[in-house]
């Protein structure tokens, strides 16, 4: 089937101001509460997970490594909650399901603030602790599609990337919160950090998802699904109906996704065990991680409004290179051991280079599909990348690095990630061309 009508007619109704702020607030609020929660473990399975959870040999890397593997955990069940919730969602609409992974995803963040670790009950410890994360995963996977459909579908298209674009804006404050939680109660536990306290940060959680239920349960479901869903059938099996019809436009949902979600994990969760290993405090470490992160948010705004000035795809592939050519270089600036040195290949990798794919990335992939598929199609196209581009990505980088003691095979896996997104980009077609904003710009002045 063809994918012109797709990518070049929008369809999204003009709805007022308060409706679109109104939009965009309760899509930022729910992202920064559910991925507060999704990033603790990835800051824990760093600093803590191995030594509590996973006590395995004598090198700490290995315990990391296995820590990690429970991170992965995660990200292989956000396929399975991407299909689930992308069929739920094509059938019963956004808002319940935005509500459920909400929900889902604050229950198990607490429980794991109450598990008893390895030395407490064996090895039902690691067990109880990676089935909390598979429900996380779970979470996950409908958490992101929900968040930036809820704002692309009830805006203008000319207006799409810029609004879209505060969604991952959202994710970023959720891991400076979880970030900041952690290095908060270092300071106040001291040495009682691994006894109890890890755990605040996630038994807080509760009340902050409390907060993001009643909010869900009280915005509005999005008008572009509501209006396509008069216009034409609901979907009985969205997702057979995706990949039949659309199985493209899912393969380019899962290319534009692999590079970044790798780049994202390595230059997130993998830094702080890399800053360990080359002997660095994590004090220092997850400080810089939270300036670069913060530094993110305004690069991310402003290339979702050149995604709407020039289009989406030029804006993409812009990040895309940056992976490719950047690989190398970050991991030789975090060798230096130099703290100012740290700091700026940290904002150049998270600020600039994730800013702009993040940015970019909701308008675009969502301008893919139709309405009535669309969140099956980004579920199951996005969650299966987030798996093999994001999930493993930790674990595979300190694997190599356990093996090899040095960041060159690192760097050279990142580069390759970053290369199969480059091509994915160059493969898929601009879903905002010059004609549809020459088009918006004629309405506007007339």
């Amino acid at each position: 089937m063809s994918t012109n009508t797709a990518i070049t007619v929008d369809t999204a109704p003009r709805e007022s101001k308060n409706t679109i702020t109104r939009s965009v607030c309760t899509s930022v609020i729910g992202q920064i509460l559910e991925w507060y929660d999704f990033f603790l473990y990835g800051t824990a399975a760093a600093l803590v997970f191995g030594k509590l959870f996973f006590p395995i040999s004598t090198d700490p890397l290995t315990g990391t490594l296995a820590a990690f593997g429970g991170f992965a955990v995660g990200f292989i069940a956000r396929p399975i909650g991407g299909i689930l919730c992308g069929h739920l969602g094509d059938r019963f609409g956004r808002k319940f399901v935005m509500t459920l992974t909400l929900g889902a995803m604050g229950v198990a963040t607490f429980l794991m603030g109450l598990m008893p670790t390895y030395d407490d009950i064996g090895i039902l410890a690691p067990i109880g602790l990676i089935l909390l994360r598979l429900v996380q995963g779970l979470a996950a996977g409908g958490e992101w599609s929900g968040s930036i459909l809820i704002i692309s579908e009830n805006s203008p298209q000319h207006k799409r990337g810029r609004l879209a674009a505060w969604s991952p804006c959202g994710a970023v404050v959720g891991f400076v919160l979880s970030t900041g939680a952690f290095m908060l109660m270092q300071q106040i536990a001291g040495d009682q950090f691994l006894n109890w306290g890890w755990r605040v940060p996630f038994l807080f959680s509760v009340v902050l998802i409390a907060v993001g239920v009643y909010l869900r349960t009280h915005m509005s479901e999005s008008h572009e699904f509501a209006a396509a869903s008069k216009q034409t059938s609901v979907a009985r099996a969205p997702l057979i109906e995706v990949l039949r019809n659309h199985p493209r436009e899912v393969l380019m949902v899962f290319g534009l996704r692999l590079g970044e979600g790798g780049a994202s994990w390595i230059f997130f969760a993998f830094s702080i065990a890399y800053g360990k290993f080359l002997g660095l405090s994590d004090a220092f470490v997850l400080g810089a991680l939270t300036f670069s992160m913060v530094t993110m948010i305004p690069v991310a705004l402003l290339a979702g409004y050149a995604c709407d000035r020039i289009g989406r795809k030029p804006v993409y592939m812009a990040g895309s290179l940056g992976i490719v050519l950047f690989a190398y270089p970050f991991f030789q600036m975090l060798d230096t051991r130099e703290p100012w040195i740290i700091v700026c290949a940290l904002v150049l990798a998270n600020g600039l280079i994730l800013g702009v794919l993040e940015g970019a990335q909701p308008a675009l992939i969502s301008e893919l599909l139709p309405a009535r598929l669309r969140y099956s199609g980004i579920g199951i196209g996005r969650e299966v990348a987030s798996v093999l581009g994001g999930g493993i990505a930790p674990m595979i980088a300190t694997a190599l690095l356990s093996h090899y003691r040095s960041s060159g095979p690192i760097a050279l896996y990142l580069a390759c990630l970053g290369l199969a997104t480059v091509i994915a980009t160059w493969m898929t077609p601009e879903t905002y061309p010059a004609s549809a904003r020459q088009r918006d710009r004629a309405e506007r002045r007339g």
